[in-house]
């Protein structure tokens, strides 16, 4: 039931992180994937995915032209089936509310909420049609928090999550089954200013119950139990992969 053979999954942000790990992981599972980034250095993950016997493709997009990105999104969709979105690709700014600027503010939902939205609308539609699909958002333990110093992402996020239940109400009757993961504190490019300020780092690492920060290979098993037949019933959840950080 967790076999993802026969299907092939589009992946946003697949170059480091979190997204190149699910994209790997999905690919052990048997999907093929479509490998996204903003730019063309998606060597060594295409080389992992080929590494575990499945096809890889590129898409290279820079999902800040939210314009465009309806007409690029119906173009990769002419080329290739896809049954699985995960909408992984974010970015962030920081600075305290007083003086988040306006460009940062909509820098940061244009890549994390816009254009998730668009994907996931170019994508659906063909999934719905053929009344079957998984949309997989990546959401945040700002999902629920209010965070300090990213008034914006902190909005996106919550938003995303919003966006998941919104879909899953409108398209899990007809197949389509959209949920999302909150992933907690990992290791990523995104949290190494945190992890470089040795109070915020430990003050972090001592509230999460498993004691360390999370790895972008954490996130891949839950990735592929929401991609595969094993959640066909389960609709419009954020799963918590956090090391019990929400439990506190």
């Amino acid at each position: 039931m967790f076999s993802l053979e026969g299907r092939t999954a589009l992946v946003t942000g697949t170059r480091t992180g979190i997204g190149r790990a699910i994209a790997v992981g999905l690919a052990r599972a048997g999907a093929d994937v479509v490998l996204h980034g903003h730019r063309d250095d998606l060597d060594e993950v295409e080389a992992e995915v080929r590494k575990a016997g499945r096809e890889a493709w590129r898409w290279v997009y820079d999902l800040s032209d939210v314009t465009r990105l309806p007409g690029a999104a119906e173009e990769l969709l002419g080329r290739h089936r896809v049954d699985i979105l995960v909408n992984n690709a974010g970015i962030i700014r920081r600075a305290p509310a007083a003086r988040h600027s306006y460009a940062d503010w909509r820098a940061v939902l244009d890549v994390d909420l816009d254009a998730v939205f668009l994907l996931s609308q170019a994508a659906g539609r063909p999934m719905l049609r053929r009344g079957s699909g998984k949309i997989i958002m990546i959401a945040s333990m700002l999902s629920f928090q209010g965070g300090v110093n990213v008034a914006g992402y902190t909005v996106a996020k919550h938003a995303v999550a919003g966006l998941t239940r919104s879909l899953a109400c409108e398209w899990a009757a007809r197949g389509v089954q959209v949920n999302a993961i909150a992933p907690g504190y990992i290791a990523t490019d995104n949290t190494a200013p945190l992890r470089d300020d040795p109070g915020r780092e430990s003050a972090i690492r001592d509230r999460i119950p498993a004691g360390r920060w999370g790895t972008p290979g954490d996130l891949a098993g839950a990735a592929v139990f929401l991609a595969s037949p094993a959640s066909d019933y389960v609709n419009g959840h954020v799963l918590a992969v956090d090391g019990g950080w929400l439990a506190r």
